[in-house]
């Protein structure tokens, strides 16, 4: 038997600002948005496989704790790319800034956060 992961669903502060950037820096498209669990707002965001779902609830959001140190956190989120260099650009255009640069096995990587502090990894294999 075999799994993939069909998508995950994160909150965030504004769906359609998190979508925007999404499909700028990752080609991306929005497959589905919509009305939400009380009366928040879905973006469905990714691949034709694959997706984020990203929910910005009707009230305000408020920041969470450091995820690294709460059971159940979710650390960050990895995207593949084949050009870093070109990613890296494009992730400074964009207005975040790029970290944690690493090259180790079984590739290349770096690391940013968004608007909502949520880490994301950009990974390229050779």
């Amino acid at each position: 038997m075999m799994t993939t992961l069909e998508h995950a669903n994160l909150t965030v502060s504004d769906a359609a600002k998190t979508a925007s950037w999404m499909s700028t820096l990752f080609g991306w498209h929005i497959r589905w948005q919509g009305a939400a669990k009380n009366g928040g707002h879905t973006i469905h965001i990714g691949s034709d496989a694959q997706y984020l779902a990203l929910y910005t609830p009707k009230t305000d959001t408020t920041p969470g704790p450091d995820s690294y140190n709460m059971r159940g956190g979710l650390n960050h989120l990895a995207v593949v790319t084949n050009d870093i260099e070109a990613m890296e650009t494009a992730v400074l255009a964009a207005g975040f800034t790029p970290e944690n640069h690493a090259d180790y096995e079984p590739g290349r990587r770096f690391y940013f956060h968004d608007d909502d502090g949520i880490e994301y990894e950009v990974v390229q294999y050779d």
